[in-house]
This record gives C-alpha cells, sequence and structure tokens, in this order.
C-alpha cells in the first residue's frame, strides 16, 4: 500500500485524465475493436493469436480472483481514496489485474507477432503505463499488476508458435481449443459445486458467474469458427480501404449490437440465469467469425455493383 499512498499523494486533474484514458487500452472495448480490425483486415493468424491469449487470461484472471477473492485497496483500506471515474469498471475482486492482462493481449500479441521496433517500444511503453495506471487510479495494488503481467508474458510467448505454425501445424490449435473448452467449462461448474465461506462477497461472485459463461460461450465459438475457416470459408483479409472501412464499421456495429442488444432479452427469457451472456456472447462471435466473413470475398473486389 505504501506505493499507492505515494501515488495517491501526486495525483492531480491532468494525470487523472491521462491515466484514464491510458488505462483503457486494457479495457475490453480496445480488446475487441482491435482484435476484429487484425481479424478481418490484416491477419487472421494474429487475430486468432490475439483472441485466444485474450480469452485464456479471462479465464487464469477469473479463477484468481474468486479462488484467493482478495477486496479492493479502498475496501481493505478505507482511508484509501480512488480516482472516482475509475470505479465503474472496478468489479470483482482485485487480485489479479485483468486490464493488465488486457494490456498483454492488446499490445503485447502485436509485439510479438511483428518484428518492428518501433511497434514494440510502443507496446511494451503501454503495458507499462497501463500497470502503472490501474495503480495510480488506486484500483490495484502492485501484486496485482506484478502476477498479470508474469501470467500475460507466459502466455504471449507461448501462445506463439502455436499460431505462427497454425497453417502447417492445425492439431495443435484444435488441441489448444478443446482444452480451452474444458478449463471453462470447469471453471463453470466449479462456480456452481465449490463451498465457498459464508462472507462470500455476492456481487464478486455474480461478476465470477457472468464471465465463467462468457468464456465458455467464447471457448466454444473460436473453435467453431477456426473449423469453418480452415475447412470451408477461407476468407480474405485484403480489400481496398473504403472497403476495408465498411467492413469493420457495419460489420462491427452489428457485433456489439448483437452482444448489447440480447442481453435484455435472453436474461427475461431465462429468469436472469448466468448462461444468457455465454447465448449471446456464442451469438456475436458465430457472426463475427462465420456470417459475417462470408462477405468477405465481395469487399475484398471492392464491393463491385450488379450491372443493371
Amino acid at each position: 500500500m505504501q506505493l499507492l499512498y505515494m501515488l495517491e499523494s501526486i495525483r492531480n486533474p491532468v494525470l487523472d485524465v491521462f491515466f484514464s484514458i491510458v488505462t483503457e487500452f486494457g479495457g475490453e472495448a480496445i480488446f475487441i475493436g482491435v482484435a476484429i480490425v487484425l481479424f478481418w483486415c490484416l491477419d487472421k493468424k494474429a487475430g486468432y493469436y490475439m483472441l485466444t491469449t485474450g480469452f485464456a487470461g479471462m479465464i487464469v484472471s477469473q479463477f484468481m480472483k474468486i479462488c484467493c477473492r482478495i477486496p479492493r485497496p479502498w475496501v481493505k483500506n478505507p482511508n484509501f481514496t480512488i480516482v472516482e471515474s475509475a470505479r465503474a469498471a472496478a468489479t470483482g475482486y482485485s487480485f489479479p489485474s485483468g486490464h493488465t492482462q488486457n494490456a498483454f493481449t492488446v499490445l503485447g500479441t502485436p509485439a510479438r507477432w511483428w518484428n518492428n521496433k518501433k511497434l514494440r517500444i510502443f507496446c511494451i511503453v503501454m503495458i507499462v503505463l497501463v500497470g502503472l495506471s490501474r495503480m495510480y487510479l488506486g484500483v490495484h495494488t502492485p501484486y496485482d499488476v506484478g502476477f498479470s503481467a508474469v501470467m500475460g508474458t507466459i502466455m504471449v510467448f507461448v501462445f506463439y508458435p502455436m499460431f505462427r505454425d497454425m497453417d502447417e501445424k492445425p492439431g495443435r490449435v484444435y488441441a489448444l481449443y478443446a482444452a480451452f473448452i474444458a478449463s471453462s467449462a470447469a471453471f463453470v461448474a466449479y462456480l456452481y459445486l465449490a463451498e465457498f465461506p459464508a462472507d462470500l462477497d455476492m456481487e464478486n461472485y455474480e461478476s465470477a458467474l457472468k464471465h465463467s459463461w462468457e468464456i465458455f460461450a467464447c471457448a466454444i465459438g473460436l473453435l467453431l469458427v477456426y473449423h469453418f475457416d480452415r475447412t470451408k470459408l477461407h476468407w480474405p483479409t485484403a480489400a481496398p480501404l473504403k472497403a476495408q472501412i465498411i467492413k469493420v464499421v457495419v460489420g462491427g456495429g452489428i457485433a456489439l449490437g448483437l452482444k448489447s442488444g440480447l442481453k435484455a432479452p435472453l436474461l427475461a427469457l431465462l429468469n436472469g440465469h448466468a448462461s444468457a451472456h455465454a447465448i449471446r456472447y456464442f451469438v456475436m462471435i458465430l457472426f463475427a467469425g462465420i456470417i459475417w466473413p462470408m462477405t468477405f470475398k465481395w469487399f475484398e473486389a471492392g464491393m463491385p455493383r450488379k450491372e443493371k
């Protein structure tokens, strides 16, 4: 806590805004946006690499949160204050830092994938700043950030050769996704079957349950997308710039619309059961990885119009 108190003492409006912006590089919105651009427009292998690293990181992060159940810094130390704008996104238990884990996904995977010195320097600097931002904002401790940094580094380097060689060795990707499904299913079962202490924070438990169902759906969805892409679709990523922009804006808008728009009706239909989150994420992934890519050959051709 000494480091957090020191950072608290140097807070000012300028730094508050700066670190509030920087911390978003570890948020879900940036992760989804960057992954979509990679997956649809630049390099499918890099897209699979980023998505898999991100979802695997979520499993580890959420499992550790509910197992360790370490409260946020301001809960442990009522005299400690946080930057209020960061409170809304600081859900669940404190350890480990999900934003730091996401930063290693969004920034670490491109740094490893492309042999570009300037890109790597930028990504490394931003990863460090995201970790620092979580402590400056007061929502995580150095232990939270440090653990996520170690796990993020391991995943970035362990998964890299699997996706680098995925065309020559697809069996490794299938095995990885099978393990991904099994581990996420085990996490869901653990949350329902484990005996938790009576003082368990139910809000944090519900957060973990929601994320566990989402991860399970993502694991199944990724396997299906990879299989259909490899055996049937073979969709291209290349297209004229105008077509790429339309591809991302329209497709991304529909995908995010499905993710948000299905939430209320599915929760109502399933009486609030957490599996509703799995269904909406599964639908979003099937759209983003199978349905929308069916149009990419048309985009590749520059969206030609039919002659009258």
